[in-house]
């Protein structure tokens, strides 16, 4: 295989490339529980450039949700024969987040715009970008005159942002995935492109309502302030989960579990009233060698302890994602990666682990080998004036067409 005359024509397609990204950036496809109304305008888009370029046809996967304007949410398939049965599998997602306080923006987060070397807008990085990628690095192999080494399946999901849940998740129940498949998702990376991500930590989510009783804020004595106990319960909760469980591990960053206080919900809307309800949510990210059900007894504890010092009832709802096993560092997906990065970037990669969220968890859990990768700048996803540095686009193509030909030597 000429593996110098694809380089060049991924090289050759740097403008086509951004083009293509940018049209489907100006489809705003956010989830319909956040506001949008998801990603079929997106999907079609995607679906007519896959026909444009002569890649084949692809095929739609629709998983029912019933906030959905068209009552389902789509993710497309698309697969292209190559010398091997065995099939590398490219998964992205067309889904991107809102685009928050439009007054932070230097420009429209939906009418992308290249300054310099970069392309700015929502969705160029996260993760529109590799899903690009893939599709003209398939694109450089066939005007190259070359046949892929392993069949190529490149696939393009819903919902990834908002946990899958009308997404991967219930698709990996559909038999669309097979236990040799090479599964790469692009969804994670640095400015080094230097990071494989092959372990994750588990997912955690508390969701704590703290019932008081309200009251005027000048007779606190008759009510009971659901504010203050959520406080103390927060607090609370974070020191004890922290001291129970001080475990570290080399292979992420940060090397500890992590249990953050973050959403808060707005409870009354005047400052003269003792609010009756409080509503906030923890996000954790446990290490696999940490047990979810201890630390479930754990906040527990504290949950009845406050509970019984307050006279407050206080109700938990707990969504948990266990740490699937990590992906071995010498596995045929882990190496074929690697080579190819070697080639492209001129660098050795070394691989760790991450907070957890990717796609890579679902093909573990079934005992699946998957690899997470990217160049990508660092920082940028879900941030005002979202952007790619252009080369980033061009040498992610470059590593996913090696890969399709099996690698670079």
């Amino acid at each position: 295989m000429n593996h110098d005359k694809v380089l060049s024509e991924v090289e050759r397609l740097r403008d086509d490339m951004v083009s293509a990204l940018s049209r489907i950036c100006r489809i705003p496809a956010i989830s319909p529980h956040n506001g949008g109304t998801g990603e079929d305008e997106k999907a079609c888009e995607i679906e007519k450039l896959v026909g444009e370029l002569g890649l084949g046809s692809v095929r739609w996967e629709r998983v029912d949700d019933p906030k959905s304007p068209t009552g389902s949410r789509p993710s497309l398939f698309m697969e292209f024969p190559g010398k091997q049965k065995r099939r590398l599998c490219i998964l992205t997602h067309m889904d991107v987040v809102p685009d928050g306080d439009r007054s932070l923006w230097t420009l429209d987060p939906f009418d992308p715009v290249v300054k310099g070397s970069r392309l700015y807008g929502r969705g160029v990085s996260d993760d529109s970008g590799p899903l690009v990628s893939s599709i003209y690095a398939l694109k450089a192999l066939l005007n190259a005159g070359e046949k892929p080494e392993y069949t190529v399946c490149l696939g393009f999901l819903s919902d990834e942002e908002l946990g899958s849940h009308f997404g991967l998740e219930p698709l990996m129940d559909r038999d669309l995935f097979r236990p040799d498949d090479l599964v790469l998702t692009p969804d994670h990376g640095n400015d080094a492109g230097d990071f494989i991500e092959i372990a994750e930590k588990a997912m955690w989510r508390l969701e704590f309502t703290v019932l008081g009783k309200q009251a005027h804020a000048s007779t606190p004595n008759v009510g009971l302030n659901a504010c203050r106990v959520a406080n103390l319960l927060a607090m609370e909760v974070d020191e004890a989960l922290h001291k129970a469980f001080p475990e570290e591990d080399a292979r992420f960053d940060p090397p500890v579990s992590t249990f953050e206080p973050t959403r808060r919900f707005a409870n009354v809307p005047n400052s003269n009233t003792v609010p009756g309800l409080e509503h906030f949510e923890f996000d954790c990210r446990v290490l696999p060698s940490v047990s979810l059900d201890a630390a479930f007894d754990v906040v527990e504890k504290v949950r009845k302890d406050v509970e019984a010092r307050t006279g407050a009832k206080i109700e938990l709802l707990v969504d948990r994602s266990d740490a699937a096993q990590p992906t071995g560092a010498d596995s045929d997906i882990a190496r074929l990666l690697i080579g190819s990065i070697r080639r492209v970037l001129k660098i050795d990669p070394k691989t760790g682990g991450i907070g957890g969220g990717t796609f890579a968890a679902f093909f573990r859990r079934k005992g699946i080998p998957a690899v997470v990768w990217a160049q990508e700048n660092e920082g940028v996803a879900h941030q005002p004036d979202e952007f790619t540095d252009i080369s980033y686009v061009v040498n992610n193509a470059k590593v996913f067409a090696l890969m399709m030909m099996g690698g670079a030597e």
